[in-house]
């Protein structure tokens, strides 16, 4: 048995009865599954095999796709709508294109785990969450970068002062001010992955975007653009409401 948690369900293409699975597992890290026979009505599989549900699984098989054996609920699917929804969209395609296929990384399971749950019982803003996690999913793929201290000197950055990012060498005192440029204060909220005011959150952001965009190329997220259309929906039934 292998603790996971679906990904993604998709159906395969010339199958009536089968489901293609992306799941992330605590021992064998994201592996493709086929659940065969799952779409038949007679399947029990199929409210399990969902998104956000933990599961045990049992899985077999050569390929790059395995077979699953068996799957069992361990608890009801975490409860995600609206914005949380879409960030819950947002941290399994991020797994999806950035991890490799059977490369384990159990913190990082843990991590996954502890975003969806902190998502789940959020009664604010999604964002601190996903700035924590994806910190750590960049600490896990081995991109250090030390926030406390001058690349060039060495000396431990000064809130007040300006640090530009370059890739692979860290953060380095400059006097320009633009899209990789961060306080000393903006670097300490991130070396600690508090963010306890609006402009620590916008600078986490920013920074993890450029971290992140060598590991995700050029291709552009699907779940982004899915919230992009979300929010003028949300705020136009917001509207509606108030005008009623």
């Amino acid at each position: 048995m292998d603790g996971s948690a679906p990904l993604s369900c998709i159906a395969v293409r010339g199958a009536k009865t089968s489901l293609m699975l992306d799941v992330f597992t605590e021992e064998s890290g994201r592996v493709r599954l086929v659940a065969k026979g799952a779409r038949s009505k007679r399947s029990n599989l199929k409210g399990a095999l969902q998104p956000f549900t933990p599961l045990l699984v049992r899985f077999g098989g050569r390929g790059e796709v395995k077979t699953l054996r068996s799957a069992e609920a361990v608890s009801l699917a975490l409860p995600l709508s609206g914005i949380t929804l879409y960030s819950g969209l947002y941290v399994n395609e991020l797994i999806s294109r950035v991890l490799e296929h059977e490369t384990r990384f159990s913190e990082l399971f843990f991590d996954y785990l502890h975003c969806i749950q902190a998502l789940a019982g959020a009664s604010g803003s999604p964002e601190p969450a996903l700035r924590r996690f994806e910190l750590a999913l960049l600490g896990h793929l081995g991109y250090g970068v030390d926030f406390l201290h001058c690349a060039g000197s060495g000396e431990p950055v000064d809130d007040t002062m300006t640090y530009r990012y370059r890739e692979e060498k860290g953060f380095i005192a400059s006097l320009v001010i633009d899209n990789n440029t961060f306080t000393g204060h903006h670097l300490k909220a991130l070396a600690s992955r508090e963010f306890p005011d609006v402009d620590t959150l916008r600078a986490a952001k920013r920074f993890t975007r450029i971290a992140l965009k060598p590991y995700l190329g050029g291709k552009p997220l699907k779940s982004r653009e899915l919230f992009r259309q979300f929010m003028p929906a949300r705020k136009a039934r917001a509207d509606n409401t108030n005008n009623d």
